[in-house]
């Protein structure tokens, strides 16, 4: 085991996209656990969306990452030592904690995970909070049921290859909106959409001849014009989850107010009778960890459930593919092998 902890820490909070600079690489003494603590070695690293939130100090459901602290973030890796009963050094985990080798957890939210079939990498994925995220909030408030058109931007990221997958099992049409040809096409050849549209071209033009029977439907992760674009085509009775609007993260707060473009006429809202609502899996999802991964194991064994992830090297690269995460240049689930 190093003698050392390498550990990524915020130095400075962005004013709009994250740089470089931002971050701090250091390496620090290996943490000991105390009394009903576990010591997890990560060997994996979840790089999300949501981390950008929580480089702001702006108020927001869960605190900011203080000045010199870890970057926040959840990895899966090995029990190294435990001062736990239900662990043991070798077990494998979900659940350390942080843009760090080394990591001192409670048991709270550490989950066993077998090592292999499925690969450790996807309790990042699709078998871990991206796939919950989306296994809840269909569930909870998209209730998709056959027969229904659903849409889902980001389709090719890490929530929303599962969210188009479920909705297919779920007897549903599945369109999904993503920002290249490669991924529109790995979004239908791969993952069984039945069709996909990419951003950069007409939109409009595109959810016209995809969807002329309307939406049921909207996974939203992305916000910004794909949004604009989506909500006037909501059949009566739609649904709209809002899971995350990563199109808009790198933006000061009260800039939407100041020269975004204008949002939808939320009239429609009430003359179609749209539900319209956010959600943090926080909230509700961990209790439900082992149903959800119990029934998503399942399916992958009968190979409903595809993925893809697109791994980096290296526990110092995280701030660099954190950023390019951001502007849209990942392909899949990304997630960092940490040594």
């Amino acid at each position: 085991m190093p003698e050392t902890n390498l550990q990524i820490l915020l130095r400075r909070r962005p004013v709009g996209a994250p740089v470089p600079e931002d971050f701090e690489i250091v390496e620090t003494p290996v943490p000991e656990p105390g009394e009903g603590q576990v010591l997890v070695r990560a060997r994996y690293l979840s790089l999300d969306p949501y981390m950008r939130g929580r480089m702001s100090d702006a108020k927001s459901y869960a605190k900011p990452v203080a000045l010199g602290a870890v970057m926040e973030g959840q990895t899966a890796g090995e029990v190294v030592a435990s001062r736990h009963p239900g662990f043991r050094p070798g077990d494998i985990v979900l659940g350390g904690y942080g843009w760090q080798r080394f990591s001192v957890v409670g048991p709270e939210r550490l989950f066993k995970v077998p090592e292999h079939d499925p690969p450790l990498s996807t309790s990042l994925g699709v078998l871990g909070m991206p796939g919950l995220t989306a296994w809840v909030g269909l569930e909870d408030i998209g209730q998709p049921k056959a027969g229904e058109t659903v849409v889902v931007s980001a389709a090719s990221g890490a929530v929303g290859q599962v969210v188009g997958q479920i909705a297919k099992i779920r007897g549903c049409k599945v369109v999904g909106i993503a920002g290249s040809k490669a991924k529109c096409d790995f979004v239908v050849r791969e993952l069984g959409f039945d069709a996909c549209l990419d951003h950069h071209g007409d939109l409009d033009a595109q959810l016209d001849a995809a969807v002329p029977e309307g939406i049921d439907v909207y996974w939203e992760n992305v916000g910004g014009k794909v949004q604009a674009a989506v909500f006037p085509r909501f059949r009566d009775f739609g649904r709209m989850v809002m899971c995350g609007m990563i199109a808009q993260y790198n933006e000061a707060p009260g800039a939407d107010a100041a020269g975004a473009p204008p949002g939808p006429n939320l009239g429609p809202v009430v003359r179609k009778r749209l539900r319209i609502q956010g959600f943090i899996v926080s909230d509700t999802g961990w209790p439900r960890y082992g149903a959800f991964r119990a029934q998503m194991e399942g399916w992958i064994r009968e190979g409903r459930i595809r993925w893809r992830e697109d791994v980096v090297h290296g526990l110092a690269k995280a701030p660099e593919a954190f950023i390019g995460l951001l502007q849209g240049r990942n392909f899949g689930k990304l997630v960092v092998a940490v040594d």
